[in-house]
């Protein structure tokens, strides 16, 4: 099988995504809430997270509910893998930030 696209797992993993939310009966809130559970549990990269920050705003989700969330999974995945997932999130958010300050200075 072969791909004419120049991001063939990116594509697959944005198909999976998107089938993933058309199947889930779960509010958008509550399926992203759960991802980022999920993310926790098996210690993700920050680049996970950061594919979650636009759909979580999108949410209208709060750092108190991402908080709520990291604090409800301690006790199940534990205090490692939860300030790992912090660290990773502060990482993704500090992606956002630079690239938004590049465009904001691109603009300028």
């Amino acid at each position: 099988m072969t791909t004419s696209s120049e991001t063939p797992v990116l594509d697959t993993l944005a198909a999976m995504t998107l089938d993933s939310i058309e199947r889930c009966g779960l509010p958008m809130d509550m399926l992203i809430l759960t991802r980022i559970a999920a993310l926790a549990a098996m210690d993700a990269p920050p680049m996970s997270y950061l594919a979650h920050l636009d759909p979580a705003i999108k949410a209208n989700l709060t750092a108190s509910q991402l908080q709520d969330v990291l604090v409800a999974i301690a006790p199940i995945v534990g205090t490692a893998r939860v300030m790992s997932a912090a660290t990773h999130i502060a990482e993704a958010l500090g992606i956002v930030i630079a690239v938004a300050e590049a465009e904001t200075e691109l603009g300028a």
